[in-house]
């Protein structure tokens, strides 16, 4: 008897082992040769391009290179639709590839969007990849994405990646790589506002000490909002730090419209927006505070948020912005009520004192992707701001070359419309397993660490519908592959070591020791089959890190070692007749 309960209680063990697994995605990466040298004279260009990790859709563009300062502000297109200023601009994009895991290849005719042949020189090159195919996987089943109400932290304070971002929202905080169904690794912490003040929709973790956040807030019956600053206490009650702004508070004057203010942060200073969409007399400013709660600078955006033809034309007065993300010191700024995204740079306008540097980019009616009553039916004909009508776009997220995503709801079986790096639209796609269900949000973690990709709702990839507004909300976040890479294509001769590496070269993992993740870099000088080792110091190999066709260059793929004990381990990498084995060292 004492035998079978013995094994009744190891089954169940080795059960709850088996159904218990960190969150470790797939990551899909793509590499092709860092400079290109093309002729341009219109013949056929391919190149190489290596996908691994998952199959991948992919697309090709070629954009100007060193010329943003030369680029004066331009408003063009159908109904004015696209406008640059002092940045790179698209010359050509793809139709989408259809790629496998393995050696592919990129062919592009030389010529631009309009048919002519691209002039000879040097030009920056982009592919943008997500896995359209691939089943999705769980990051969290009990946090998700809405309105930016949750954000990921990807860089740790002195800016470098995370080995384990943080996904968090106002009140729990989730370490990525947890096992997503268990509920008890959640850590809460609660803001509790005095009376009369509301809670904005989102915190910002403090860039320089994870120890603190800051959220927004608004107090209607002042007719205020601005930042408060609070101490995180794990598992406990937040506390207010009383020597931000004045006394604890850093505000300016607004109409409170029914969404607080949206926040985020670089490490130079404070965000953040308000506006007045229900409100035909609402206001559209931009602010920026630095970290001790002083407002540094605030700018009227009415020039491109409000439009009195709009309002004549049953529709509204403002048209946002209410959702912002930033990267790369850039501010991405959206609204579901309205058509217009679009990309700020903040630093730049510090700095000149002049908006032409501060709006690099905006993409409104005119090009079909996220346009709003854009239908020839539609009975309020090319009216933008109109937060009755879809796309409803509950946030935007870019990717580390700037590539942005926006979820796309009342669109169909489609997840999210994408924006180029200057703007341009280049369509709308979806999940695989999409419905025309809800879309809650779409975001990129994409900052080098073991966890870049896109993180979406679970709605998103075709779950129980939402009943939004409700306790009935179904909850989730989940993973999808995607990578996106830039080069150079040019006219002037490349040197042998510009075209490929001269040698076979593993570097040192880093960090080294490390837990649980590291990363191994290393150099192939032509495309091979590569394989990734790793070994005990018994010699037995415990685990495969990579076994793919790779073209020539530099890669870089990530160890996992959560489930494996401190202790000396060995890294295998081999290329062809190449291989090269060094050490690292775990610790827990």
């Amino acid at each position: 008897m004492k035998k079978v309960i013995l094994l009744a209680l190891c089954f169940a063990l080795v059960s709850s082992l088996a159904f218990s697994a960190k969150f470790s995605p797939t990551l899909l990466k793509l590499s092709a040769a860092p400079t290109v040298q093309y002729d341009f004279t219109g013949k056929p260009l391919e190149i190489p391009v290596t996908v691994s990790g998952t199959n991948a859709l992919v697309w090709f563009f070629v954009y100007t290179k060193d010329q943003a300062a030369k680029i004066a502000p331009v408003q063009n297109g159908f109904m004015g639709w696209h406008y640059v200023s002092k940045i790179d601009t698209c010359v050509f994009m793809s139709a989408p590839f259809n790629f496998s895991k393995g050696s592919n290849t990129v062919t592009w005719n030389g010529k631009d969007q309009d048919g002519g042949i691209v002039p000879a020189g040097t030009y920056t090159y982009y592919m943008w990849a997500y896995d359209a195919m691939g089943a999705k996987t769980p990051v969290c089943k009990f946090m998700y994405l809405y309105y930016q109400t949750a954000q990921y932290q990807e860089l740790d304070t002195s800016g470098k990646p995370l080995a384990n971002p943080i996904f968090y929202n106002k009140t729990q905080r989730w370490i990525i790589g947890n096992d997503p169904a268990d509920s008890t690794l959640i850590e809460t912490c609660a803001v509790t506002l005095p009376t009369g003040w509301a809670k904005g929709d989102n915190l910002w973790m403090d860039q320089k000490d994870f120890n603190y956040v800051f959220q927004g807030v608004k107090n209607s019956e002042a007719q205020t909002m601005g930042i408060t600053r609070w101490k995180w206490t794990p598992n406990g009650d937040a506390v207010q730090v009383t020597d931000f702004g004045e006394d604890g508070y850093a505000l300016f004057n607004s109409q409170c419209d029914s969404h607080s203010p949206i926040i985020n942060s670089d490490s130079n200073y404070l965000y953040t927006a308000d506006q007045g969409y229900h409100n035909p007399d609402g206001v559209s400013n931009f602010y920026i505070f630095d970290f001790a709660g002083t407002k540094i600078a605030e700018l009227d955006m009415m020039e491109w948020w409000a439009d009195p033809a709009d309002l004549e034309g049953n529709g509204q007065m403002i048209g946002g912005p209410d959702t912002q993300d930033i990267r790369n010191g850039m501010v991405f700024l959206n609204c579901h009520c309205s058509c217009l995204n679009q990309m700020v740079d903040p630093m730049a306008w510090l700095d000149s004192g002049d908006t032409v540097d501060f709006y690099k980019w905006s993409n409104s009616n005119g090009d079909y992707v996220l346009d709003h009553n854009s239908s020839p039916t539609d009975p309020k004909p090319w009216v933008c701001n109109d937060y009755n009508i879809g796309p409803y776009k509950y946030n935007i997220s870019p990717d580390a070359n700037l590539f942005s995503i926006v979820p796309s709801y009342d669109m169909g079986a489609v997840s999210f419309g994408m924006l180029a790096p200057d703007g341009t639209g280049v369509g709308y796609l979806a999940y695989a397993g999409e419905t025309a269900g809800f879309k809650l949000g779409s975001a990129f973690i994409d900052s080098g660490t073991p966890f870049d990709g896109i993180y979406t709702d679970n709605n998103s990839i075709g779950g129980t519908e939402v009943v939004v507004y409700t306790t009935n909300e179904t909850r989730g976040t989940w993973f999808i592959g995607h990578d996106s890479i830039k080069g150079v294509l040019t006219s002037n001769p490349v040197s042998v070591e510009e075209a490929a590496p001269a040698a076979f070269a593993v570097a040192q993992n880093s960090p080294n020791p490390f837990n649980p993740t590291t990363t191994i870099n290393f150099t192939i000088p032509e495309a091979s089959n590569v394989t990734v080792d790793i070994f005990n110091v018994a010699g037995q190999k415990i685990d495969t890190v990579a076994s793919d066709f790779m073209s020539a260059g530099s890669h870089s793929v990530t160890w996992n070692a959560s489930t494996y004990s401190a202790g000396v381990y060995f890294y295998t990498v081999k290329s062809g007749s190449f291989s090269k084995t060094m050490k690292m060292t775990l610790l827990k």
